[in-house]
């Protein structure tokens, strides 16, 4: 798909030194709320390859389930193209990106020609056991699902920021994306006339991040946003008892 999105920016700053201990306080609350935005190139390229190895993973266990020799035989040519362009190991971000869009794309296309738009779910299911044992556990309970949902958003360019009073925690842990550039990412590669599967990113990624959080032992939560900043969404990931306890005081 080629198209990489364009990154959302906003006014330039201008620090002013020496800062006050207000302003310090601030940079220390504004570093926890979006703390990726300084990600490493090679970090970058290293969470893309792991997230098109889950999509592929998750989709040929899904694949191998069905039994389903005539797609399984157009699945093997379509892994080949998949890769086809396949970088090198210390290439830039960016070629990473590209081919993990591609991929993506070519994956939805597959599945929903020939199953519909109903085993999407399923298929995040499939890629959220390879997320189980692939995505490292940080010892930091119903944040690290969180954690994982904030560095992708920084892959995308979004805005976003843990909007709790505290660090998200071992129990409890919430985020919000109040700009989601997967739409911006989709407009652009529709007007460069690619075509797009699904009428909304959401369609799929909704189930993907739930299923990702399940695999990690905890419950997701989330609500869709659109507002003036664009497309958002906000997401939660909760410890079985304080979802329990969260259901009962409703």
């Amino acid at each position: 798909m080629g198209v990489v999105p364009e990154r959302r920016t906003g006014p330039d700053r201008v620090a002013l030194l020496p800062g006050t201990d207000k302003d310090k306080e601030q940079a220390r609350a504004e570093s926890w709320r979006s703390p990726y935005r300084s990600m490493p190139d090679a970090e970058r390229s290293a969470l893309w390859r792991r997230r098109l190895h889950e999509a592929e993973a998750g989709l040929t266990r899904y694949l191998v389930s069905l039994g389903d020799q005539p797609q399984l035989a157009e699945w093997f040519a379509l892994q080949g193209e998949i890769f086809a362009d396949l970088p090198d190991g210390d290439a830039p971000s960016a070629q990473w990106q590209r081919l993990f869009f591609r991929g993506q794309a070519l994956m939805e296309r597959f599945l929903v020609r020939h199953y519909g738009e109903q085993v999407l779910a399923a298929w995040a299911a499939s890629n959220a056991e390879v997320h189980r044992t692939v995505e490292p556990d940080h010892g930091r309970g119903a944040a690290d699902p969180i954690h994982r949902i904030a560095r992708q958003a920084e892959l995308y360019g979004s805005d976003y920021e843990f909007d709790d009073a505290a660090p998200p925690g071992p129990r409890q842990a919430a985020l919000t994306i109040t700009h989601c550039a997967i739409w911006d990412y989709r407009e652009q590669a529709r007007r460069s006339g690619v075509t797009i599967t699904l009428a909304s990113p959401c369609t799929y990624c909704t189930h993907a991040l739930s299923a990702n959080v399940r695999a990690k032992g905890f419950r997701p939560a989330h609500r869709l946003l659109s507002g003036p900043t664009g497309h958002g969404c906000h997401w939660e990931a909760r410890a079985e008892e304080e979802a329990d306890e969260t259901t009962g005081a409703s």
